[in-house]
């Protein structure tokens, strides 16, 4: 592997060839102010807030798109990078509503922290347009408002890259330009399977949990790490618990196996937990109605059951279907019942074909 060495803000790093600035500087552990750049998704170089001074370039280069070279010097924190972040920063919020204090991002927002970080309260740039978009809650999951997207392409490109759907883009150009479907049509006229990833990467309010909405600020939540229980693929992500009760799902980027990524069912099929329908003790039929009883009796019940079946039918009347949804474990050991126990091949699982 090609190794390439270079100086940031007076510290050396060793990375290899093709690594970008901002990469390099996340391994010294410095922070580049970024709004446009995800790990999961591709460089585009879009906000401008990640620029370095690099010597030997007039301009100031984006660092998420910029390759780390061998003898490369780089800073990252200069008079010159802090001002033309704060033009960057006052430009974003031209036009972008200052409603912090009702809006329901606060906290996890990442243009306010920048603004906070660079000191920026307001803009200096007069725009005598201002969008009045409405806010897109037409469909049961995810909250638009386009009044506070960034224009940073980060939900396209998740739309694009972790779903392959590629259901939103900009449209129209300039001043006028915005993300929406095919036809600047709401998702719920489109074919979105409402995965969420887009609410995942958006680094705003633009896009937000309907679930949550008015629920609480996110620093008021307890974030407690699961497993998805909808399939065996074994998805984590954080439960948002306030008051003791799950109140939505947001992802996280720790999680091994899917990073930021979820499906629908994933990210919003939760509500069922706080259901009153739910089964909290096992039932079984006593004269035509179901009786609560203890799981000793239930287990009684269904050994007592099973033995009678096998003994009067004999073993190859029963039969099991086992589910995606179990893990691997509990699969074996539906397997191992069928044949050990009740004596029979007579197995299959809905995903076998």
């Amino acid at each position: 592997m090609e190794l390439v060495k270079l100086t940031i803000d007076g510290q050396e790093v060793q990375v290899p060839a093709g690594t970008t600035v901002l990469e390099a500087a996340e391994q010294l552990g410095i922070h580049i102010p970024r709004l446009c750049h995800d790990p999961d998704l591709t460089a585009v170089g879009a906000c401008r807030l990640c620029v370095v001074e690099i010597e030997g370039m007039r301009n100031l280069p984006a660092s998420c798109v910029t390759m780390a070279t061998d003898g490369m010097v780089v800073r990252t924190n200069t008079p010159q990078i802090i001002e033309a972040r704060k033009t960057i920063l006052e430009l974003l919020i031209a036009n972008h509503p200052l409603d912090c204090l009702s809006c329901e991002k606060l906290g996890d927002c990442k243009l306010a922290e920048y603004c906070y970080q660079y000191g920026v309260k307001e803009s200096s740039f007069i725009n005598p347009e201002k969008h009045s978009y409405e806010v897109e809650d037409n469909n049961p999951f995810i909250i638009r408002d386009l009044n506070k997207c960034i224009l940073c392409g980060r939900c396209i490109r998740a739309c694009a890259e972790m779903t392959c759907n590629d259901i939103i883009d900009f449209s129209y150009r300039g001043f006028k330009t915005k993300v929406g479907p095919f036809g600047d049509t709401t998702l719920a006229e489109s074919d979105c399977v409402y995965c969420g990833n887009c609410v995942a990467v958006c680094p705003t309010g633009a896009l937000t949990e309907k679930q949550m909405q008015g629920k609480g600020r996110r620093w008021e939540y307890q974030r407690v790490k699961t497993t998805c229980p909808f399939c065996g693929t074994g998805c984590n992500f954080d439960l948002m618990v306030k008051d003791g009760k799950i109140a939505g799902v947001c992802s996280n980027p720790e999680s091994v196996v899917n990073g930021k990524q979820l499906c629908i069912k994933g990210r919003f099929g939760w509500d069922f937990v706080h259901s009153d329908k739910r089964l909290t003790t096992p039932l079984v039929k006593v004269d035509g109605k179901f009786v609560p009883v203890s799981w000793d009796e239930a287990f009684n019940t269904i050994a007592k059951r099973l033995g009678e079946i096998k003994e009067k039918y004999g073993a190859n009347a029963f039969a099991a279907l086992s589910s995606a949804r179990c893990t691997n474990e509990e699969n074996y050991l539906v397997q191992k019942f069928v044949r050990a126990v009740m004596g029979t091949n007579n197995v299959d699982h809905c995903a076998r074909t």
